[in-house]
């Protein structure tokens, strides 16, 4: 059964959160503000907070940023995952993936099942990596987001979570590039 092991210190991990959005501000964003409040109560540190509109290469260049800085690991994005013409979301993600994380994206629906039923199909949450850098899209409503951190981000960026979490594999990330 899946715990945390006491024994082993906590790993803050530095995080970049981004609001994908044409019609919020900082005062206004739900969902990012959850997110915000989720990873610092969890001991992390959150990094940089941005809201980019819903636009495909306004979303790469931000990424394209973060995933080139040293003081970001992961990218946790809100907003744009659903299935209207400007949700670009995922899109602009996969783009610039080095490798999709397909579980993700599998797991994200069926924790979200079983909370809305079928309307999950709507969803396109998405993780990935690209140049050492975690990459994740949930969907913009804040029980999305509680959803994806609380179910399996917190987890999975828990060093101490057992048997394995994403953050041991971090100095891994990279090893094709040496």
């Amino acid at each position: 059964m899946p715990k945390l092991d006491e024994t082993r210190p906590f790993l803050a991990v530095q995080i970049g959160v981004m609001t994908v959005s044409d019609t919020r501000t900082v005062a206004d964003d739900k969902s990012g503000q959850t997110l915000v409040d989720l990873i610092t109560r969890d001991g992390h540190t959150v990094i940089d907070r941005i809201i980019v509109k819903d636009d495909a290469v306004a979303i790469v260049a931000q990424l394209e940023a973060w995933i080139s800085r040293n003081d970001i690991d992961v990218v946790i994005a809100t907003g744009g995952t659903g299935v209207t013409g400007r949700d670009v979301t995922p899109e602009a993600f996969e783009s610039v993936y080095e490798k999709k994380i397909d579980g993700f994206g599998e797991l994200f629906r069926w924790i979200s099942f079983q909370k809305v039923g079928t309307s999950t199909i709507q969803s396109r949450a998405t993780g990935g990596v690209a140049r050492g850098t975690y990459l994740f899209a949930l969907p913009g409503s804040p029980g999305a987001c509680r959803d994806g951190w609380e179910e399996i981000l917190k987890h999975q960026l828990d060093n101490r979570y057992r048997p394995c979490n994403l953050v041991e594999l971090m100095p891994r990330l990279e090893e094709h590039r040496k």
